[in-house]
């Protein structure tokens, strides 16, 4: 009967997926003994069930304020208590995402590997004495020690963890002597995210990689230039994500000179492009930083999609995706953005669920209204595109949200507003309007004070 009411197990997992969020506990535990498979439940993505919705954190979670934003602690206590399944990719990702508080919580319930990177992480200097003395000569698990170590701040830990690594590879010892001396290094990686490269290519190429990506960010083309200069392993075939990952930042940081200087010397970026889910293109697009696109378009090619013609301000373009009756006419939605993006389609931060027409129509709404192609946005609201749709870069919330955090974003907020967006929509993860953004996110008084009188005057007019 519950089935047939449409209250079967995928909708307990809704509801749980929606309390999870919330931090809402008592409503969790009496949802658990209604629906005790909701333990064992994984879903069909490999997103650790119930358990990964409580631990898993959108961003970093390095600290505490952090870690009460991206992850519900009480609510994954809960679930281990309930005798929710506990998989090795849940523990990994609380040493992905920092969050030192889970760390202690799954080390209490004994729920932790007892191996040489997670006793770094947990900064138990003993243990991670002994663990050496049994498995201290490889030098892969000593170097993911060590940058667990430095992810979690463990300053005790982190020393001794790299003295070892400096006695199995003496050449390691020489170069980090003769930059910086090892306190310095330990503490640049402590304060930098170098150690998110740490375990795939090892300290020193971590510390590099991390000195072009601060370079990239800061735009700074001497340093930037000189470094790939004299580590050209950067620019080769085994580092083409990692010059994709320049480039966001340096299109982000609206630093167009950087992705020039890199095109100049020539990455393995222009003779193999990266099977990765960043979409420069669609990240310029999202954040109003289309002037970028005759750079980027010497890599990768402009999509043909709606979505990508509204945020160009094609409109010749746009209306060749609608019938004369005015509905959609796409055609394979696989051909158009978001609905053949791998990262939409892997963790749906949206929750928009399948691919479906009206996504499409309202990210190329989206991006109109970004790039100021309001002649475009106006005839897609014309055709079906929602101006209230809770398309957001990351999580639910709005258009109106995105703003917020653009430069001089009021004439496309003023076309919303004009145009009748709903104002009162809150963000997913915040409950808080555009306003609350404006007001406490970005902490614009003036751009908040700015949305409240346009909205008193839209309100007034009716």
């Amino acid at each position: 009967m519950s089935k047939r009411l449409g209250k079967g197990l995928e909708w307990a997992v809704a509801q749980a997926r929606r309390l999870i969020h919330d931090n809402d506990v008592e409503r969790l535990r009496q949802l658990l003994s209604e629906y005790p498979a909701l333990l064992s439940w994984r879903g069909d993505r490999e997103d650790d069930g119930l358990l990964g919705m409580a631990t898993g954190a959108y961003g970093d979670a390095g600290d505490p304020q952090r870690e009460q934003w991206f992850t519900r602690a009480a609510c994954a206590e809960l679930l281990l208590d309930a005798g929710a399944v506990v998989t090795p990719s849940v523990c990994d990702g609380i040493l992905d995402s920092r969050a030192r508080g889970l760390l202690e919580l799954f080390q209490r319930k004994g729920l932790l590997p007892r191996t040489l990177e997670f006793l770094a992480a947990l900064g138990d200097l003993d243990a991670v004495r002994a663990a050496l003395d049994q498995n201290g000569d490889d030098f892969g698990t000593v170097n993911d020690a060590f940058a667990r170590a430095c992810s979690f701040k463990n300053e005790i830990v982190a020393p001794l963890l790299l003295e070892r690594l400096a006695a199995l590879d003496p050449e390691l010892g020489r170069q980090i002597d003769g930059q910086m001396g090892r306190p310095a290094f330990i503490k640049y990686f402590i304060d930098t995210r170098a150690a998110a490269h740490a375990r795939a290519v090892g300290p020193w190429k971590a510390f590099v990689m991390e000195e072009v990506t601060r370079a990239a960010h800061d735009g700074d083309v001497t340093m930037f230039v000189s470094t790939l200069q004299r580590e050209r392993w950067l620019l080769g075939d085994a580092c083409v994500e990692f010059q994709v990952g320049l480039i966001g930042a340096a299109t982000l940081n609206d630093h167009g000179e950087i992705i020039s200087a890199l095109l100049d010397l020539a990455p393995a970026l222009l003779r193999r492009q990266a099977s990765t889910e960043f979409q420069p293109i669609a990240l310029a697009l999202t954040y109003a930083k289309a002037h970028f696109i005759p750079l980027l378009t010497r890599i990768w090619t402009l999509p043909d999609d709606l979505p990508h013609a509204a945020g160009m301000g094609d409109l010749a373009r746009v209306k060749r995706w609608f019938e004369k009756s005015g509905a959609p006419a796409l055609g394979d939605l696989e051909k158009h953005f978001p609905c053949n993006d791998p990262h939409s389609l892997k963790y749906d931060d949206l929750q928009w669920g399948a691919p479906a027409a009206q996504h499409v129509v309202d990210t190329a709404l989206a991006w109109a209204v970004i790039n100021r192609h309001f002649d475009v946005a106006d005839f897609l609201l014309e055709h079906g595109a929602n101006v209230s749709t809770n398309w957001n870069s990351h999580e639910p919330a709005s258009i109106l949200h995105h703003l917020v955090f653009l430069a001089n974003p009021y004439e496309s907020m003023q076309f919303l507003i004009d145009r009748g967006i709903d104002m009162t929509i809150k963000d997913y993860r915040w409950d808080s309007t555009a306003v609350g953004w404006a007001r406490y996110g970005k902490s614009d008084e003036k751009m908040a004070h700015w949305l409240e009188e346009a909205e008193r005057q839209r309100e007034a007019k009716r």
